[in-house]
This record gives C-alpha cells, sequence and structure tokens, in this order.
C-alpha cells in the first residue's frame, strides 16, 4: 500500500465512493471558477482598481486557498483512514470562506474598509474552523503513521490566521509609513510560507512517493517532525522580526524554516533516489519544488541585506516565481494525479483519463517554465510579453485536454469493488453527470476567458481595425522627465512602424502606457526600455500611469500624417492634458465632470479621540548643531475636517511635519528617510544648496542626508520637492522651520500656525487632481485640520505677550491671518520688522504669499473667546479659523 491508498501491485486506482466523488467534482468546480476570474482579472488589466493586486489575491486566497480547504481535508481523511466528516459542514466552511474572500477582494478593491476586516476575519475563522476539524479527525482516527502530517495543515492554518489578521489591519489602514511596510511585509511572509508552504510541504511527504509510483520511505515520519519543528517557529521568528524591524532576526527566523524545508526534503530526495519521475505529474511537481528553493533563496538573502520596509517591494520580481513557478505548477501537478481518479469510470476510463491529462506535458512543461523565466527577469516589454504567451499556452493546454477529459467521462462513480454501474445508473448517478456539468461549465468558462486573454495579450485588446500595411520604419527618442513626455506629439505617415526608446531621465519613477496596449515597466532614474508598434493607422494616445502623473501632464500623442482623429478622441491633450479627462491612480480613464466644491461641516464634532496639533512652539533648543530623522509616509489616515477622514501624504506621520527650531547660524542635518509607497523629496526653504543633491527625489526605502546651514532669521517653509509639488504639498507634505531673530525678545506664549488647502479625496486621485489643477480646494486648514482650533481653542491670559508665528504653506493661496478683537502691535514678515511694540502705529493682519512667513504679537486685552481668522473670508469660512480661549492673569 502506498501512502494515499492506491494499490500500486494491482494497477487498479481504489474508486472513491460516490458521494465522495460528486462531491470533490462540485468542489473542484469552485477552483476553476476561481481560476476562470484570475483570467477574467489578468484580461480586463488596469481597468480593475488595484489590478495587481486583485490579480494575486484572487489567484492565491480564491483558487489556492479554496484548494487547499478541499485538498487537506481529503488528504487527512485519506490518510487516516477516516470517516468522511458530513458534506453540510465542509459545504459551508467553503461558502464560508469564498464570501469572506469576496468581502476582501470588494473591501479593498472599492471599499470601504470595514467591509475587507471583515472578510479577513471570515477567513480567519473558518480557516480556524477547519484546523479544529482537522484535529478532530485526528482525535478520532486509530493511530497510524501518517498522522504527523495533519500536524503541517495545523500549522499552516495558523499562519493562515496570522497572515489574515494582518491583512485585516492592512485594510482598517492601522499602521502607517514604515509600520505599514513591516506589516505588509509579515503579511507576504507568513501567507506564502505559511498556509501555501506549510501546506505543500506537508502534502508531499505522501503525494510525492504516491505520484513517483513508490513507496513512503521509512524515515519520512523522522523528517516530518524534524521539518515542522524548525519550519513553523522559524516562520514565527520571521514574522516577529519584520514587524519589529529587526532584519537579522527575521533573517535567522528564515534559515531555520530553510533548514525545516531542507529537513522535510530529505526524504523527497529518497523517493526520488528509488524511483526517477517519469510522469508530468511528477516533473511538473518537481519544478513547483526547485521553484519554491529558488524563492525561499533569494526570499532568504532580501531579508538578510534589506530593512524590513522595504522587503515588501523587494520581493515584488519573486511575485510570477512564487504564482506561476510554484503554486499555479503545484496546482497542476496535483490535478494531473488526482483529477483521473476523481472522475472515475473504473480502471479503463483512470487510465485513459491520465493519460489524456499528460498528452504532450513535456512541451507545455518547457514552456510554463521558460515564461516563468522571463516574467522572473528584468527583460524588455516583448520578451515579457512573450513570458506571459508562454505561461497562458501552456496552462491553457491544460485546461483543454482537462475539459475533453470531462467530456470523455460520464463523470459517474463506481462502488467499491470497482464494477461500473449499469445503464440507467441511479441518484448516485444523476448527481455525479450533475457535478461533471458544474465542473465542465467552469473549466469551459476559463477556456474562453483564457482565449481571450491570449487575443488581448497580442492584440493589445484594441479591438478589431483595419488591416495596415507596413510602409516603413522609424525610432523616437522619448524622454520622461519633470513631469512631460518628451515629444508630446509624434507625426508619422500612415503604415510607419514606430520604435519608442523610452528612457526615464527624471529622478523619481515613471513609465508609459500606450492605448494600444503597448506599456513599459515602471522606469527607475536612467532606465530605458524599447517598444515596437504595429504600422501606425490611427491615433494613439500614451500616458504616464503613476499616480496623478497623467493629471500633471505626462500625456503624449502619435498622429498619423494627416489622419483625422478618431471620433470621441480629444485632440486637446497638450504638455498639460486636457481640463476633463484625468486619470484614476491606475491609469485607468475617467471623465471628471461637475467637480463642485465640498461644503464642510465644520461645526459637528469630531470623532472620539482626536487631538489637534499642538500648536504651542517650543523655544529653540540649545546648542548649534540639529541633527533629525524626516520620514515620508503617504499612508496615513487622519481627520482632517469634522467627521471627515482620508489618507494624507506626510512628514513622520503629521501635517504639518515636525518644526525645526533655531537661531541664526546654526547647523541642521537632517536624515530623509522614504518611508512611502512612490517617490518623495524634501525642499528645505531656510537653506542655501544646490537642489541637484539634496533635494533630488528618492525612492521608497532609500534615504539621503540634506544638511544646511540657517543664515537668515524667518519662519521659512519646507516641502516634499517631487513634482508634481501641487500635489505633494496639497495632499500634506509641508512643515516649518522658525531662525529666531538675534534681537528675539521673550514672549510669554508662542503658537505656530501653518496654513494649507484641503483637497477632499485620494491623494493622486482624478477628482483631487482636477480640484487642485482648477484651483477649487474643498476648504483651508490651520495645521492640518480645518475649524481644529474651533473644537480645541488655543489657550492665552490677559496681559501676556502672545507671538504668532505663521506660514503659507499653500500650494497657491496664501493668508491674511487676524485675530478678532486684538489689534497686532509687532509684525514680522520675510526677514524684516514692519512693526515693533512701541510704535504709534498697528497692524489688522500678517498677510502672507504662498510660501512666505513670518509671525505677528499681540496683548489680550480682557478675558472671552477671540477667533483667529484668515481674513480672507472665503479661506475663512472654508475652514481657516480657529479660536483663542483667553482667561484672567
Amino acid at each position: 500500500m502506498t501512502s494515499v491508498g492506491i494499490h500500486i501491485e494491482k494497477g487498479t486506482p481504489t474508486a472513491a465512493p460516490p458521494g465522495r466523488a460528486s462531491w470533490h467534482l462540485r468542489a473542484n468546480a469552485i477552483v476553476v471558477g476561481w481560476l476562470a476570474l484570475t483570467v477574467a482579472v489578468a484580461l480586463a488589466g488596469d481597468v480593475l482598481p488595484v489590478p495587481r493586486w486583485l490579480l494575486i489575491h484572487v489567484f492565491l486566497l480564491g483558487a489556492v486557498s479554496t484548494a487547499i480547504l478541499i485538498w487537506s481535508e481529503h488528504f487527512t481523511v485519506a490518510l487516516l483512514r477516516a470517516r468522511t466528516p458530513q458534506q453540510r459542514w465542509s459545504l459551508a466552511r467553503l461558502a464560508l470562506l469564498n464570501a469572506g474572500t469576496v468581502a476582501v477582494l470588494a473591501g479593498v478593491a472599492a471599499g470601504p474598509w470595514p467591509v475587507a476586516a471583515a472578510g479577513a476575519g471570515a477567513v480567519v475563522g473558518v480557516v480556524l474552523w477547519h484546523a479544529a476539524a482537522l484535529v478532530m479527525l485526528v482525535r478520532r482516527a486509530l493511530p497510524g503513521r501518517f498522522g504527523h502530517v495533519i500536524g503541517w495543515y495545523a500549522a499552516a492554518a495558523g499562519a493562515l490566521a496570522a497572515g489574515g489578521t494582518l491583512g485585516g489591519l492592512l485594510a482598517a489602514h492601522v499602521g502607517h509609513g514604515a509600520m505599514h511596510e513591516r506589516l505588509h511585509a509579515a503579511h507576504v511572509q507568513v501567507n506564502l510560507l505559511g498556509w501555501v508552504g506549510l501546506t505543500v510541504l506537508g502534502t508531499l511527504f505522501t503525494l510525492w512517493p504516491t505520484v513517483l509510483r513508490t513507496r513512503m520511505p521509512e524515515g519520512t515520519r523522522k523528517a516530518s517532525r524534524a521539518g515542522l519543528w524548525l519550519a513553523a517557529p522559524g516562520l514565527a521568528v520571521t514574522v516577529a522580526g519584520l514587524l519589529a524591524d529587526l532584519h537579522l532576526v527575521a533573517a535567522a527566523g528564515l534559515v531555520l524554516y530553510a533548514a525545516g524545508a531542507l529537513a522535510a526534503a530529505v526524504p523527497l530526495a529518497e523517493a526520488v533516489r528509488r524511483r526517477r519521475p517519469h510522469t508530468g505529474a511528477a516533473w511538473t511537481l518537481g519544478a513547483a519544488i526547485i521553484w519554491f528553493e529558488v524563492a525561499l533563496t533569494v526570499d532568504l538573502v532580501i531579508v538578510t541585506t534589506r530593512p524590513a520596509g522595504a522587503v515588501g517591494r523587494a520581493l515584488e520580481p519573486l511575485i510570477p516565481v512564487v504564482l506561476v513557478g510554484f503554486a499555479a505548477q503545484v496546482l497542476v501537478g496535483s490535478l494531473l494525479h488526482l483529477l483521473p481518479a476523481v472522475l472515475g469510470g473504473g480502471p479503463i476510463r483512470f487510465k485513459e483519463n491520465a493519460a489524456l491529462l499528460e498528452r504532450g506535458w513535456v512541451v507545455r512543461l518547457a514552456v510554463l517554465n521558460a515564461g516563468v523565466v522571463l516574467l522572473a527577469l528584468r527583460v524588455p516589454a516583448p520578451l515579457l510579453l512573450l513570458g506571459w504567451a508562454l505561461v497562458v499556452t501552456a496552462v491553457a493546454a491544460f485546461v483543454i485536454l482537462a475539459v475533453a477529459a470531462l467530456v470523455r467521462s460520464r463523470a459517474f462513480a463506481v462502488p467499491r469493488d470497482g464494477a461500473a454501474e449499469p445503464e440507467g445508473g441511479g441518484p448516485d448517478r444523476t448527481a455525479g453527470r450533475t457535478a461533471g456539468r458544474s465542473a465542465l461549465a467552469g473549466v469551459a468558462a476559463g477556456c474562453v476567458l483564457t482565449a481571450a486573454a491570449v487575443v488581448v495579450a497580442t492584440t493589445g485588446g484594441s479591438g478589431p481595425a483595419a488591416t495596415v500595411t507596413a510602409t516603413g520604419t522609424r525610432t523616437v527618442e522619448v524622454t520622461l522627465s519633470g513631469m512631460i513626455i518628451r515629444p508630446a506629439m509624434i507625426e508619422a505617415p500612415v503604415g510607419t512602424v514606430l520604435t519608442l526608446r523610452v528612457t526615464n531621465a527624471d529622478a523619481q519613477r515613471h513609465d508609459l502606457r500606450l492605448a494600444t496596449g503597448e506599456r513599459t515597466p515602471v522606469l527607475a532614474a536612467g532606465r530605458s526600455v524599447t517598444l515596437t508598434l504595429a504600422p501606425l493607422g490611427e491615433t494613439v494616445d500614451g500616458w504616464c500611469t503613476v499616480a496623478g502623473h497623467r493629471a500633471a501632464g505626462m500625456t503624449m500623442r502619435i498622429v498619423p500624417t494627416g489622419a483625422l482623429a478618431q471620433p470621441g478622441t480629444d485632440t486637446g491633450h497638450g504638455a498639460h492634458g486636457s481640463a476633463g479627462q484625468t486619470t484614476s491612480p491606475d491609469g485607468d480613464d475617467a471623465t471628471v465632470t461637475g467637480i463642485e466644491q465640498t461644503v464642510l461641516d465644520l461645526v459637528a464634532p469630531f470623532s472620539p479621540g482626536w487631538k489637534p496639533y499642538d500648536a504651542t512652539l517650543k523655544p529653540a533648543p540649545g546648542g548649534t548643531e540639529h541633527a533629525v530623522e524626516i520620514r515620508a509616509d503617504d499612508t496615513v489616515v487622519r481627520e482632517v475636517a469634522p467627521g471627515v477622514r482620508q489618507r494624507v501624504w506626510t512628514f513622520n506621520g503629521t501635517v504639518p511635519g515636525p518644526v525645526l527650531r533655531g537661531k541664526v547660524g546654526d547647523v541642521f542635518t537632517v536624515t530623509f528617510v522614504n518611508g512611502g509607497t512612490m517617490s518623495h523629496g524634501i525642499d528645505f526653504h531656510a537653506g542655501a544648496n544646490a537642489p541637484d543633491g539634496v533635494m533630488r527625489t528618492i525612492a521608497p526605502g532609500e534615504r539621503l542626508t540634506y544638511r544646511f546651514r540657517a543664515e537668515h532669521a524667518g519662519a521659512w517653509l519646507y516641502h516634499c520637492s517631487t513634482m508634481p509639488m501641487t500635489q505633494h504639498i496639497a495632499g500634506g507634505m509641508y512643515g516649518a522651520v522658525v531662525i529666531d531673530p538675534p534681537d528675539l525678545t521673550t514672549a510669554d506664549r508662542e503658537f505656530l500656525l501653518v496654513q494649507g488647502e484641503l483637497y477632499l479625496g485620494e491623494p493622486g486621485s482624478d477628482g483631487q487632481v482636477a480640484k487642485i489643477r482648477q484651483d477649487r480646494p474643498d476648504g483651508w486648514m490651520f495645521n492640518g485640520t480645518a475649524a481644529g482650533y474651533d473644537h480645541a481653542p488655543l489657550e492665552a491670559r490677559t496681559g501676556e505677550r502672545v507671538r504668532i508665528w505663521a506660514v503659507a504653506a499653500g500650494p497657491s493661496s496664501g493668508t491674511a491671518l487676524h485675530v478678532v478683537g486684538a489689534p497686532f502691535d509687532t509684525l514680522y514678515k520675510e526677514g524684516a520688522y514692519l512693526l515693533r511694540a512701541g510704535d504709534p502705529g498697528g497692524a489688522q493682519v500678517l498677510d502672507l504669499a504662498p510660501a512666505q512667513g513670518g509671525f505677528a504679537e499681540l496683548v489680550f486685552p480682557e478675558p472671552g473667546t477671540y477667533p483667529v481668522v484668515d481674513h480672507t473670508m472665503r479661506q475663512a469660512e472654508g475652514g481657516a479659523h480657529g479660536l483663542f480661549e483667553v482667561g484672567a492673569r
């Protein structure tokens, strides 16, 4: 007897009971459905929100997790020789898992986040329920030699519980900046190495010898226990190290995990020594194991050499290896071996279906793995397209063969004695036919979608078009820099085969996507790729898909000489794009119409636990050298107006960022860290530096040192230096540097108010960018919140000298700072006094243009409530308003 109960000696597979066969056909139709949906998501591409995230999670959370739930229960029952659990509970778990998966996908893609968080909770709950059901099967079964495998399944379930919890926290926007990246890195590791990796490793102890048609090696149980005792704790240490930002601890845990995987591989290698792989299923599973080892090795290098916050991004090139090379091949290899038994029909039908499914497996295996190599490497776009074509072709061939097997099979189960059921059948045969039709429908849908994906991959998805004869060739150098694509328009005769050599000459990353489907990867600074187009026959638009860049003007147009623009195409695109046509963060076309300024309810209460930005300004610290770290973070969610929460782009997690204060001649050494998800930079107006170095844009995970000497007094602005600056400043990336004048007198109280504009909506989204370009803020803020100091008034006392420092961050509007009921007796603006205490005159406002700063002083005459406003009344009514609560001294 082999490890899963197939009598090799007699050459006759033990048929599953009729009910179980019918159940497996129905259940695996769900897996096929998820695979079909995976192809549909790939087909839709950037039309969907977060397309890359959706593609990964539809496949891994939908198809792979469903398959794990089905087959881990199947193997547990088979290995323990236990009674099959009641199918209603198995079905309930599958239903709950799929409902939770749909909630996660919908919540992240379309919102709101509580839907995604609830879905993650449901997934965690059902997997823990599944693990408990497996443990109960172990307890009720007689002692056996295969019980050790169930420990791997239980550990894998625990890993998904942890990964699902982390995913729920990410969906709920818990943790920002570096913490968000650490959560993401831990989420990836525990799901891929735990839920998928531990399940596969545990299954291979029995599946691998069975596929090789040899006996399980004697030391399997010992190797299994040793492997699990190393891998599970190692994974826990890895996750803890990533969460704590201790990458060496995480690397040590990964070494333990790798040691566990190596221990688990010992009996697998022994099985290979006894009998070489000789079937398509064996070679496909073997290739998957090799890709897993490759991914694990590269993973270890990345975790060892990169900070935890950069691990998630560094692992991106491994995604095709894990998705296709490992997970997809494990699925295909397992189905190659298991599907003939599930289809039933007796020994003869089993052999026929097995032979059919493995037809041409050598070519399919070579094609698929060649595709994985191309997808994993940084290759030009045509080779990347070839990689996807190879992968899709190999998978499509398997799906077609599976359809053929389903058509040939009558999809009915046989009794345990192997005798075929007579014509006419019965309830079990009817159920089998129904299940077979369900599976066939799912596979057929997958075939249709796969074929459509191949068509789109080869045609660019532009639909039917007249054939254009090539008349010549031309190469054009295309440069991406300064939020402009140069040249913005290319004219060429009809039939010209254009080759675009696209170079990113900017400090931040860009890409180029054409409406005909050709696209570059996201290019780092200085990198170039080549795009070759089909013979030119119609107008082609191009744009950068990085968040907000198309709306900021990164567009181009290719026009056939003498041809008219296509109906419905906007011919007004230039260096600045069109007024009404913008793009979503993922580059999707979206028409923005009727943008109106939102009326904020500024008297509504803030959420419980809300705290205002501390406007109290502390005195300059001693010493002449000041060191500070400023971290860019574009994942923070804050309450920007009463009851209004949205994502903002920040320095050190606040709007405005941290205040730097010193005296003339002081030296500031700023360590600027990009802890965000996109490129950022920083510009300190208080220093004199060549912008080329310290103000350069850096990629996520990078850092630079910005050193400047404060040679001049004043209230200075600093802000993100990355283009388009309007979006980065409007997103919240600004702050103040206060350099005291040498003769600055002592004040009883000092406050700082940095005024900025409020644009509601996702930073970089089409709607928000359109409002920024039209100079139509939804509101104005003091220190990052509209009307915040109405709800948390600033405090002072009568007779005290109060100094109010102010900076206008804009990005496009200034301020006319005014305190109702208390004139200013001192005014300092842009490095000079305009009014001093003791002068006969007074001042009503401190007027500042965008980026200017200064301070005003006053003494409150009597107790009461004094509004502080921007006397540009529209801006005051839009949120640039606060209160001073003045008590008796």
